[in-house]
């Protein structure tokens, strides 16, 4: 079972705010259930305060819903629209950490996502990677943190049925996140 001591990780404790540029906001989603499509957010902010016992310590984040691209401008603008993410009414999807649990050598991040207004828990499988000092005299931290979710569950339900069977768009969209962190 993973340590809960801070300072057993190696993991200074205090504030830790997102490096956007060497992290990043992936989810995949089926297509036509055949096969799946990949896209990202450019836009996202997130700050982690840990604790001395890291189940104590909490994360928040923004995420800029109008910075969804799919490499498909015609895609990426119908998912910003108001059948999906509608961004100009809703243009931020937030998080923020309920709980932190030990789960094998892992961890869970346990949270309340919203999302186009509606809020639900989230569960996160989270992956600490360690602790490094970086060339410029600070120290950067990373983690890995996967999980899924209904779309429907936050009321995104626009889908059209497809010749043979099936419809263009799941409902379970899979969530990949890395986030590299500089001490503040």
């Amino acid at each position: 079972m993973a340590s809960t001591s801070a300072k057993d990780l190696g993991i200074e404790p205090g504030v830790w705010n997102l490096d956007a540029a060497h992290s990043s906001v992936e989810f995949t989603v089926r297509h036509l259930m055949v096969s799946k499509v990949r896209g990202h957010f450019e836009k996202f902010t997130a700050s982690v305060t840990i604790d001395e016992d890291v189940t104590k310590s909490s994360v928040t984040a923004s995420i800029d819903a109008s910075s969804i691209t799919t490499r498909d401008e015609t895609r990426d603008n119908h998912l910003k629209s108001a059948d999906f993410f509608e961004s100009d009414k809703y243009p931020t999807i937030e998080f923020a950490s309920t709980a932190i649990r030990p789960n094998g050598d892992d961890w869970k991040l346990l949270g309340n996502l919203t999302i186009r207004g509606v809020t639900k828990p989230i569960e996160l499988d989270l992956e600490f990677n360690g602790t490094q000092a970086d060339p410029y005299g600070g120290v950067r931290t990373g983690f890995s943190a996967t999980g899924e979710l209904s779309r429907k569950d936050f009321g995104i339900e626009w889908n059209a049925a497809v010749d043979g069977g099936g419809v263009v768009v799941g409902d379970k969209v899979t969530i990949n996140l890395e986030a590299e962190l500089v001490k503040a």
